[in-house]
């Protein structure tokens, strides 16, 4: 939050802006984001909005980069539930704050406020919760090699970019997860399940 000299700003009303930018973008989009529109649902001046933040872009910035959309999962002492567990979400349709992030992405190709928002959002809890995988598998013994490691994060940030991209609401079924992490995750991770994925086809 920049501010600028003056009088101190509220945290009460900087949480309050935050709070309607949010709702705005989950339920009309970034288009529809603008200092009248929250400055009319806060009941708050514009002055006070850009005292905080000097575009709309970092307004959404900030509100974004607080969310955490990727859960790390307990240890289930398989790489393959653990995966499972990760990606439960998908099975779940998009809450109010993904909502929010999902009005951004197309944006955020223009917008490097926005860009860096998803990224504090998304990309970097996803690559700790990687990370974090590949650590377990060490400790178990089934070591995943680096480049297949870096591949899993990527196809995995694929799969969160497509579930706030298509149509609907996001949500596959519980089956549907399964099957994306047994026949493309795994594999992914390790030679010997790519090569039964591969023998399967």
């Amino acid at each position: 939050m920049s501010g600028t000299p003056g009088r101190p700003l509220s945290a009460e009303l900087s949480e309050q802006l935050l709070e309607v930018a949010v709702d705005i973008l989950a339920e009309e989009g970034w288009g529809r984001l603008n200092s009248d529109r929250i400055a009319a649902r806060a009941r708050a001046g514009k002055a006070g909005i850009y005292r905080r933040w000097p575009s709309m872009a970092a307004l959404a910035r900030h509100a974004v980069a607080r969310f955490r959309l990727v859960t790390l999962p307990q240890d289930s002492g398989s790489l393959r539930e653990d995966l499972v567990a990760l990606a439960a979400r998908w099975s779940r349709p998009l809450d109010r704050e993904e909502r929010a992030v999902a009005s951004l992405v197309g944006a955020a190709r223009y917008e490097e406020d926005l860009r860096t928002g998803l990224d504090e959002a998304v990309v970097r809890p996803l690559a700790a919760a990687v990370a974090e995988l590949g650590r377990r598998s060490d400790a178990r013994g089934e070591p995943i090699e680096r480049g297949r490691l870096a591949l899993l994060g990527s196809v995995l940030q694929a799969f969160w970019w497509q579930r706030y991209t298509t149509a609907g609401d996001g949500a596959m079924t519980a089956d549907e997860v399964e099957r994306v992490v047994d026949d493309v995750l795994v594999p992914i991770a390790t030679p010997a399940a790519f090569a039964a994925a591969c023998a399967r086809v």
